[in-house]
């Protein structure tokens, strides 16, 4: 399994380069599986799977300006956050 799991979509865009990349409600999900990691089934939310997308990059495209809009899902940011971090912040009262 990846470091990193990859973005499932609700819609997506192409850059200038021709390449598909997420837009609108987007979750983070583990190629190979059928449901995302806060639990959505892909098929009945109608995701589109963005295998070549880790979150990592969804979570930077959403931060630079000019990107189509994306909704991003808090419940797949924590889970897809490492254990380690998830702890720290518990600690610290987040």
């Amino acid at each position: 399994m990846a470091a990193t799991p990859a973005v499932a979509a609700s819609s997506g865009w192409r850059d200038d380069e021709g390449i598909r990349m997420p837009s609108g409600d987007v979750h983070a999900w583990w190629p190979g599986q059928n449901q995302t990691l806060c639990g959505v089934p892909l098929s009945r939310a109608r995701l589109d799977r963005f295998p070549h997308v880790l979150w990592i990059d969804a979570l930077w495209i959403n931060d630079t300006a000019g990107a189509p809009v994306m909704a991003l899902c808090r419940r797949c940011a924590a889970a897809a956050r490492p254990r380690t971090q998830r702890r720290a912040d518990r600690l610290r009262g987040r």
